[in-house]
């Protein structure tokens, strides 16, 4: 017993003590001022446009996803999935340059719409929902699917013998049973979301009040404001912490 407390007490060790280094050398004192400046109240604001952005794509485009992978069978259904869920451990600057690749003035369908309403995307705000979706959107396809396939399929059969159609089916039985994978998984995606840093520096850039969010002003300011840095950090390990609390059922171990 004592040889795996040993490690598991230094594992726990390497998780919570940058946790209390940061909140150690958080400015208390002025940490609202720092907090309420121009710069974090618009960093702020952007974090949370464009992550509840990134989560409405992913909700519209990941559940339909989900639902496509868990009960439709199809040939190469291993590989979509494996690629659906690749930016969860593809490093975030990768897919930056992906997108770059693809939707930049040179990508292969940038150069052909580049003209088009909302083109370009590269450096605008469009292009940061655009970064943090491509990262974030697999934790919800990975809760939703999981969801699904957990599901008790009587359910929806009984609805059917009763003369609903599919998509009634699916919008009265199959949504509401699969609601709490569901909100868990958006829960995680739109924290994923709020967090991104790689991709969206890479392929959105750091302007300030278009694409710089809280992750990238903190990388800003990190030389030159470093107490502003440190009180963002503060703000966004406590959004964080707040997802975490609420899905404490799943997370947490409460009953």
């Amino acid at each position: 017993m004592k040889r795996v407390a040993v490690p598991a007490a230094l594992g726990v060790a390497l998780m919570v003590l940058p946790l209390a280094g940061l909140l150690q050398h958080a400015p208390w004192s002025n940490l609202w001022t720092e907090l309420a400046s121009d710069q974090g109240l618009a960093a702020l604001r952007l974090s949370l446009v464009c992550s509840l952005g990134a989560l409405g794509v992913a909700l519209v485009l990941g559940v339909p996803l989900a639902w496509v992978l868990a009960r439709v069978p199809f040939p190469g259904r291993a590989l979509v999935r494996a690629l659906v869920t690749l930016p969860m451990v593809l490093p975030p600057v990768v897919g930056g340059v992906g997108l770059l690749g693809v939707f930049g003035r040179r990508g292969f369908l940038g150069r052909h719409f580049g003209s088009w309403p909302g083109f370009p995307l590269p450096f605008t705000t469009r292009g940061v929902v655009l970064a943090q979706a491509f990262v974030a959107m697999p934790f919800l396809v990975v809760a939703a699917e999981a969801g699904l396939r957990q599901l008790d399929a009587r359910y929806e059969d009984a609805a059917a013998t009763l003369g609903a159609g599919p998509w009634r089916r699916f919008r009265t039985v199959t949504l509401p049973l699969v609601a709490p994978s569901l909100a868990a998984g958006a829960a995680l995606c739109w924290a994923r979301a709020l967090g991104e840093f790689g991709a969206t520096i890479t392929f959105a850039g750091s302007l300030p009040g278009r694409t710089r969010t809280l992750p990238t002003a903190i990388y800003a300011d990190l030389q030159t404001r470093p107490d502003a840095a440190v009180a963002l950090s503060v703000v966004l390990l406590g959004m964080s912490l707040a997802v975490l609390v609420a899905l404490r059922g799943r997370w947490l171990g409460a009953r």
